[in-house]
């Protein structure tokens, strides 16, 4: 699970929720350790984009930021500061967001905190309703 976790939040393609999901389905009394170690890895993973947009800051250069693939990202950055990083789990913009966050130097304890708070909202709804079918 934590792998899974840790994979889908970085830029290589993972599907954490489908192995939440049939994990939950075969162990659902385990839910509450799933959707810790589900939130944690991929918590982690952002924490890894973070760190690339970091690191990107030698070769990404603001004007190349203008582009409209980082556009949004950008704009809700620079309007929300670290209450956009509670969109880090929506697909495609998330990643982008936590690339952009290292970029933008954003705090990292509170950056951290607040991808953790998103991600553990969205796991959670998945857990819910995962036994909520399987219940």
């Amino acid at each position: 699970m934590f792998s899974a976790a840790f994979t889908a939040a970085t830029i290589l393609p993972g599907g954490s929720e489908a192995v939440l999901i049939g994990l939950l389905s075969r162990v659902p009394d385990m839910a509450l350790l799933l959707l810790l170690v589900a939130s944690l890895g991929n918590t982690l993973g952002s924490m890894t984009s973070y760190l690339l947009g970091r690191l990107g800051r030698m070769k990404i250069t603001p004007e190349q930021l203008q582009q409209a693939k980082y556009q949004r990202g950008v704009r809700w950055l620079q309007q929300y500061g670290v209450w956009a990083l509670l969109m880090s789990w929506a697909p495609v913009i998330g990643d982008v967001l936590c690339i952009l966050a290292g970029w933008l130097k954003l705090p990292v304890a509170l950056s951290s905190i607040m991808i953790l708070i998103g991600k553990t909202i969205r796991y959670s709804i998945i857990v819910a309703l995962t036994l909520h079918w399987f219940g």
